[in-house]
């Protein structure tokens, strides 16, 4: 069952019909308000996030900026449906690259609900393997992230702790760890990792800035999963990625 979280500022007689038709293709529908408050009280995993654009709606930017986070750091597809004005106002808050798709009002209930679920059938979180990478720098996150989310499903954490929060409740399929952060470093978060049962085997691969012998050596020394370096061509980094699944896959046959 996919999750899809309708956020409204009204629970009109459209978004009612939209909540019937997407529980007829076994979709999961939660409708909201843009209020912080609220929406940082969701503990489900989301599939897409709807926005019903309204003026009402458009009063809400620290509403529209929580959704932007979410869909960024949790890799959820974002549908938008308003008329041409509110569609150019959401984009002030949620920028176009994180829009799949813009429905116009009016809009048709039973052509929306069915490219929700062709979208989530084709390119849902379920068809995909899960990453998560952790970096303390917002420029590699946003790296990585561009470079595999077209394969796989990106989360990204800024800070080994952040990491170690959304493992307690999350199991990706493969950590991408920065090997050197602040505070929390990541030998201590492969520490962790390894030390708590239920995801102890989770594979983990650094991402390191340094090539040298020695530096290689100490992070082989931790016994990873592998490592990858920064610096390396953003292509060998995805075929990295790919060949590890693909290896993983020959071993369970």
């Amino acid at each position: 069952m996919q999750n899809v979280l309708i956020v409204s500022e009204v629970q009109s007689y459209l978004i009612v019909s939209l909540q019937e038709k997407l529980a007829e293709v076994d979709c999961k529908v939660m409708n909201i308000q843009a209020n912080p408050d609220l929406l940082s009280k969701i503990k489900e995993e989301l599939d897409m996030i709807f926005i019903f654009g309204t003026e009402d709606l458009l009063n809400q930017r620290q509403g529209l900026t929580y959704l932007k986070d979410k869909a960024l750091e949790d890799d959820v597809p974002i549908f938008v449906s308003g008329d041409p004005q509110e569609l150019l106002e959401i984009q002030k808050d949620i920028p176009l690259h994180l829009i799949q798709k813009e429905f116009p009002r009016p809009i048709n209930v039973g052509e929306v609900a069915e490219a929700i679920d062709s979208y989530l059938k084709t390119f849902g979180k379920q068809n995909k393997k899960k990453i998560l990478v952790v970096d303390d720098s917002g420029a590699m996150l946003r790296n990585v992230k561009g470079w595999l989310e077209d394969k796989y499903q990106v989360i990204l954490a800024n800070s080994g702790a952040m990491a170690i929060k959304y493992l307690s409740t999350n199991r990706p399929d493969l950590v991408l760890l920065d090997y050197e952060m602040p505070i929390v470093d990541g030998k201590q978060v492969l520490g962790m990792i390894r030390s708590e049962s239920e995801f102890s085997d989770i594979p983990v691969i650094f991402l390191t800035s340094k090539g040298d012998k020695e530096s290689v050596m100490q992070v082989m020394e931790l016994k990873p999963d592998g490592y990858l370096l920064k610096t390396m061509p953003p292509e060998q980094i995805k075929q990295s990625v790919d060949t590890f699944f693909e290896k993983k896959k020959a071993l369970r046959h």
